[in-house]
């Protein structure tokens, strides 16, 4: 590929998605934009690229940004992060929020729904102790189309296997022809979103849990603290922030500080917490 073409590249993803194209991970462009380029009758990549070159704002540079971000996700994804939101986080929350009956949730980078579901489906086993309460889980993703597959509820064989307990695909699925049904009352407890997270997070609101879980990876250290440091003016005080297994915020950012004996989940420090900007 033409070298300016490939910085051209990078620069884009970088400044559209926050994604860092290194030269190592070049080869992702020719594997996953290939197939772009053919969708719109271009024989080469670099057809591709010449086109978004001369039109940098037409609605292909979305198509490539979502061809570009990765989607890999399951339901229930290293499980302990869901353990410990169902037998420590929620029954504090519960205790806490006795008065307001009020519970947000935010699944960013949420994908094609896997996460935003667990989550839901632990909230409906729980539910006899939410009785009366508003509940409101919302996922975000930069990506349209994963956002409408979300919204379907409808996932393969081999999705459907990944990490969802068999008890809990019995008694939430239906098995439709070649694809798992998600049941519409666990549809309903998601509000998808599509959002960036390299923009204001103004109009989302105050969380008391936020799961941001193998998405910050694809950063550069100055963008993964922007987004964590703005991420942190949207937590309750003693909200809980789930990152992925090998994330951590140290060395990053001192907004938070690790709750005792987990790995990956946070709570935001008082003392350093910086103001909304």
């Amino acid at each position: 590929m033409n070298p300016e073409y490939m910085e051209f590249m990078a620069t884009l993803l970088k400044e559209r998605s926050g994604l860092i194209l290194s030269r190592d991970k070049m080869y992702l462009l020719e594997s996953r934009l290939t197939p772009l380029a053919q969708k719109h009758g271009l024989e080469t990549l670099d057809l591709l690229i010449g086109r978004l070159r001369e039109t940098p704002n037409a609605p292909l540079v979305d198509e490539v940004v979502e061809a570009m971000t990765t989607n890999e996700t399951l339901f229930f994804r290293d499980n302990k992060p869901f353990d410990h939101f169902r037998d420590t986080t929620l029954p504090a929350l519960a205790a806490s929020r006795a008065d307001v009956k009020k519970l947000r949730i935010w699944c960013a980078a949420a994908s094609t729904g896997q996460e935003p579901y667990t989550l839901s489906m632990i909230l409906k086993e729980q539910a006899a102790k939410f009785q009366g309460w508003q509940i409101e889980v919302v996922a975000t993703d930069i990506s349209s189309e994963a956002l409408e597959r979300a919204k379907s509820g409808k996932y393969t064989q081999f999705e459907v296997q990944r990490g969802l307990p068999i008890q809990i695909l019995v008694k939430y699925f239906k098995k439709h022809e070649d694809m798992w049904d998600l049941s519409p009352e666990i549809i309903s407890m998601v509000t998808f979103k599509k959002f960036n997270l390299l923009d204001s997070f103004k109009a989302l609101g105050v969380f008391d849990v936020v799961f941001c879980r193998n998405v910050l990876i694809y950063f550069d250290r100055e963008t993964k603290a922007d987004i964590l440091d703005r991420m942190s003016v949207h937590m309750a005080p003693d909200a809980c922030l789930y990152l992925g297994g090998a994330e951590t915020v140290f060395g990053i950012t001192e907004t938070y500080k690790l709750i005792p004996d987990q790995r990956s989940v946070y709570r935001v420090d008082p003392d350093r917490v910086k103001p909304a900007g």
